[in-house]
């Protein structure tokens, strides 16, 4: 009655998908290790744009490096997953990297900028960088 096809891609799916949400998990841990205090709290209780912005540009950027992953696995599930995770890890230890190399090039510690809740236009230079690392894995990956 149904092709079988139907069935194997939405449970791909679902495995891609839960895996991406982990790596993303991973990256607000990440972010959050990298910012003063608890990242939940910068953001939804003491409203830091500086905060939102870097986690927007990581969680996106993680996104991206899934999708890419996903995009090009042609077709086979098995390598589509183990680049998933590989290329999902990589660019997340490249956004760290991307930010400890940027607070050792300017002055002041980044992490507490980005834990103000004025927002600072370093903080758009902090969140391109994390984004940029995301597109050099998009890359590799295709």
């Amino acid at each position: 009655m149904f092709d079988q096809d139907i069935f194997s891609g939405a449970w791909q799916s679902l495995v891609f998908g839960l895996v991406g949400i982990m790596l993303m998990a991973v990256g607000f841990v990440v972010v959050d290790l990298l910012t003063p205090g608890k990242l939940r709290e910068l953001i939804w209780t003491d409203r830091s744009h500086n905060a939102a912005l870097l986690l927007a540009a990581n969680q996106l950027g993680i996104a991206l490096i899934v999708f890419t992953a996903i995009f090009t696995s042609y077709g086979e599930f098995s390598k589509g997953l183990v680049s998933t995770i590989l290329f999902g890890l990589i660019g997340i230890g490249l956004m760290a990297l991307a930010f400890y190399v940027l607070d050792w090039l300017t002055p002041g510690k980044l992490g507490d900028l980005i834990a103000e809740k004025t927002p600072h236009p370093a903080a758009k230079v902090v969140a391109a960088s994390h984004f940029g690392a995301a597109l050099i894995v998009c890359a590799c990956i295709s």
